[in-house]
């Protein structure tokens, strides 16, 4: 898959294709059903697949202090659209000149000229351009005028809703990891790369492995039993706390994982950390002693989930 960094990165080589645009926050089932659409009709015409997708998301642009905690990582985003054999993703930087793009322009500038798109493959409350005065009625007019066609995607329900996004967020808030599994096709997943913390793991005989999934909101909250991929790990069983740690007065959001009877060095590994069961919301606890019996526990009741033959 070639990843095209900016809309300026754009070559002729990259014209011609099946494509579709959007966030894709989480890749969830619905996202699933828009990407299989593109590819199932790319192998038809013998025509790359591509996808669209902005850095920042747009509501991260417009609203940054309201902007949702994001599902997944752009990394993580790339990785996956890898593995459902997209060709190539083109990576729009978001800002003001961007946003500025008439709905025209948008169409003549990126489909056309820019991507060659000889298929549009869009969700059915897709809009686009200044204003947003872009939508799918525009597209299919400006694809009759311009040579392409475009196919509006059904949407994709579970459980008598629309699977979406926001779905996703709200039950992970609520610690439902099996209906966010259920919407987004898959277990809930963070990655990133351990980072050298403030080390008080250890001075309760704990050690952490420390991630900085980079955002800094995160979808999840409170404690986990999960399993670990990723430096010489293999689904590895843990217990994750995802917070700001207020027994320690921490300010940032940080996950951190202690893999159960494992007493490697993870420094610098990037690890992905797959969410299993909830087993608490994140408390403040009067002093390190009390932490330490919590954290404990914790681990015991991982360890109970994990031995009933949970994955």
């Amino acid at each position: 898959m070639e990843l095209i960094r900016g809309v300026h990165n754009l070559r002729p080589r990259h014209a011609g294709c099946v494509a579709t645009i959007g966030n894709f926050d989480g890749l969830h089932r619905g996202h699933g059903a828009i990407v299989e659409a593109v590819m199932e009709e790319a192998r038809r015409r013998h025509e790359k697949a591509a996808v669209m997708l902005f850095e920042p998301q747009p509501v991260e642009f417009f609203a940054p202090d309201k902007a949702p905690p994001r599902l997944m990582t752009l990394r993580d985003k790339l990785r996956a659209l890898e593995q459902l054999e997209v060709d190539q993703v083109l990576c729009a930087r978001f800002d003001d000149r961007f946003r500025s793009r008439s709905a025209h322009d948008f169409v003549q500038q990126l489909l056309v000229d820019g991507l060659g798109v000889r298929h549009l493959v869009v969700g059915d409350d897709f809009r686009f351009g200044q204003d947003r005065a872009g939508d799918f009625d525009y597209l299919k007019t400006a694809g009759q005028e311009s040579g392409f066609t475009v196919e509006d995607t059904p949407t994709c329900e579970h459980g008598g809703a629309r699977v979406s996004s926001t779905r996703i967020r709200e039950a992970l808030a609520d610690g439902d990891l099996i209906s966010a599994e259920a919407l987004l096709g898959r277990p809930y997943s963070i990655s990133g790369r351990v980072r050298h913390g403030d080390e008080i793991g250890r001075t309760i005989d704990v050690p952490t492995a420390n991630l900085q999934p980079g955002h800094n909101r995160m979808a999840v909250a409170g404690v986990y039993a999960v399993t670990v991929t990723g430096g010489g790990l293999r689904d590895a069983p843990a217990v994750a706390s995802v917070g700001r740690r207020p027994t320690v007065a921490g300010r940032e959001n940080r996950v951190e994982v202690h893999v159960l009877d494992f007493a490697g060095d993870l420094y610098e590994q990037h690890l992905k950390v797959t969410f299993r069961h909830f087993i608490r919301p994140e408390e403040k606890y009067d002093g390190l002693d009390a932490l330490k019996s919590a954290i404990r526990r914790d681990i015991e009741q991982a360890r109970t989930y994990f031995a009933n033959g949970h994955p």
